[in-house]
Parts: structure tokens; sequence; C-alpha cells
């Protein structure tokens, strides 16, 4: 069985609410089947995507800088040409930590989010790291 790091551990244990940027509306995508795991998991989703009104029976906000109550983690489902801004308005908006999904890859700006004080995790799936701890 894959081993998950510490840092991942750590922050599915302690984080509640999830800002899940790339939230499609669409249920065949993984960024919809992902969040709707966390979701049934008990993690408050808080989807973030400029182009959707709702997602899983919530709010879609336009971007982090609008979710009006603080959020614990931020999950990038979007493009690696993306995750740069993302991880930059996380940073602006205090959120204490990044975890860009499988794929997801930008060396860069997750020296700038650790720079930052926070948490980063990049490159893995947050599912699959929750089915893999039991929690």
């Amino acid at each position: 069985m894959e081993a998950v790091p510490e840092i991942a551990r750590r922050l599915l244990t302690n984080c509640r609410s999830i800002a899940v940027v790339g939230l499609s509306d669409n249920p065949a995508r993984d960024s919809q089947r992902v969040a709707a795991y966390l979701q049934a998991a008990g993690y408050e989703v808080v989807p973030v995507n400029p182009r959707v009104a709702s997602v899983l029976g919530c709010r879609c906000w336009p971007d982090l800088a609008a979710i009006p109550s603080p959020v614990d983690l931020v999950q990038v489902f979007r493009r690696s040409d993306y995750a740069s801004e993302v991880v930059d308005a996380a940073i602006e908006a205090g959120i204490p930590a990044v975890w860009l999904q499988d794929g997801v890859v930008d060396e860069q700006a997750a020296a700038r989010a650790a720079g930052a004080g926070m948490d980063v995790v990049m490159d893995r799936c947050m599912m699959r790291d929750h089915a893999l701890l039991g929690l």
C-alpha cells in the first residue's frame, strides 16, 4: 500500500472546509467526483468556479477572494499552467494550506506557498489519500 505523506495525513485529519478551485458541474469530471466524496466524508466543500452558479448543492464563488468565510484549505483542480495564480490568490487570502491534485505540478508556486507559511501537497489525489488513511 502506498504511504500517505505526513502533511497530507495532517491536512485530511484537521481541515474541515475545502475551497475547490475548478470544481465542475459535470458529474463525469474528476473534480466533481472527488468533491462529492469529500462532502460525503463530512468536509464542507466550497466550490470556486466563475462559470457555474452552484455545484453539489453549494453556491459557487467566482474566486477565492469572494468566499465570505475562512476556509482551511484550497484544493486545485486546474491545469498546472493556472496553479501559480491560484496559489498566489490563496496566499493573498491567508488560506493556510493548498493541495494540488494529481497531475497539477508547479514547483515555484509550491515554494512560494511554503515560503508564505502554507502547508503544501502537490500531485496527489485527496480522495485517494483519504481512502488510504481510512478516515
